[in-house]
């Protein structure tokens, strides 16, 4: 029953919500004033036939992950995000789980950043979102499953990403991760996940293990801020690196731009055409 009660809602929501509150094109010949399955589909990072077995009843039990998306595109308040999870048969997160939540007002941030690269991290540095722009640069994230997900797991296990480190510029990134992530334990030491996280670092990384273990204070932060991404169409782009962290939500926001005028800039915007056209193709 609650599968079946989970899918009518989320189909009742997708009515409600305007497309151009979402920045997408209304367009004359749309019939219905909600969104499009595709549409919803494409904002939560879900394949628009699981979304569509969702809706019909036929798929239970969606994780709490694909629940967090779809009331993230759905820009459901705290109270109609809290029912979605009990709907899918979790509970909902409370304040001893590391926050993944994107607020409206986060949201509607990220909506007028929606030509710039921005990644949005959980205090875990989990991936919770990444936008068309990111990944154009940075390549689709879409995909990632798990612990590939999680920044300190790619740095320090997976494959890393695009951006171009010295020796010493990725042991220190690694280091300030790691601190980062340690501070995070200290205050969420009820979240399982952050638990089992932990743990699979240390046994998959012994440079995890060690810089866990370490008294060693991070090293400062590069005052330049400045980082070298090599674009496998463009080549290599100098770009300003900027991380907000909302404070109240935990969330870490980092922001990719370019100087305008210069050929960084040029570069970027080229990644930008040239990757956002690859991944609508592909989709």
């Amino acid at each position: 029953m609650e599968s079946w009660e989970f899918g009518r809602t989320v189909r009742r929501w997708r009515d409600r919500v305007a497309p151009d509150a979402v920045g997408l094109p209304a367009g004359r010949r749309r019939r219905a004033s909600g969104l499009r399955r595709e549409e919803l589909a494409g904002l939560a990072g879900i394949s628009a036939d699981y979304l569509t077995r969702l809706e019909q009843g036929r798929a239970t039990a969606p994780s709490a992950q694909v629940v967090e998306a779809l009331a993230r595109a759905l820009r459901l308040s705290g109270a109609e995000r809290d029912l979605l999870y009990r709907l899918a048969g979790h509970a909902a997160p409370g304040l001893d789980v590391v926050p993944s939540r994107v607020t409206a007002s986060v949201q509607r941030l990220l909506d007028r950043l929606a030509y710039t690269p921005v990644v949005v991290y959980d205090a875990t540095w989990t991936l919770v979102l990444a936008n068309a722009p990111y990944d154009a640069l940075m390549g689709e994230t879409t995909a990632w499953r798990g612990l590939e997900r999680n920044a300190v797991w790619r740095n320090l296990v997976g494959s890393g990403n695009r951006t171009v480190h010295t020796p010493q510029e990725q042991a220190d990134h690694e280091h300030r991760l790691v601190a980062d992530l340690r501070l995070t334990a200290s205050r969420y030491p009820a979240d399982h996940a952050l638990r089992r996280l932990v743990g699979e670092l240390a046994a998959a990384s012994p440079r995890f293990a060690q810089l866990w273990d370490s008294d060693d204070p991070p090293p400062p932060p590069d005052p330049s801020k400045r980082k070298v991404v090599d674009h496998p169409a463009v080549g290599r782009i100098t770009l300003d690196c900027d991380t907000l962290v909302v404070a109240i939500d935990d969330l870490r926001i980092t922001v990719y731009t370019a100087e305008p005028g210069t050929e960084d800039a040029e570069r970027l915007a080229l990644a930008i055409v040239l990757g956002t056209q690859s991944l609508s193709d592909s989709r």
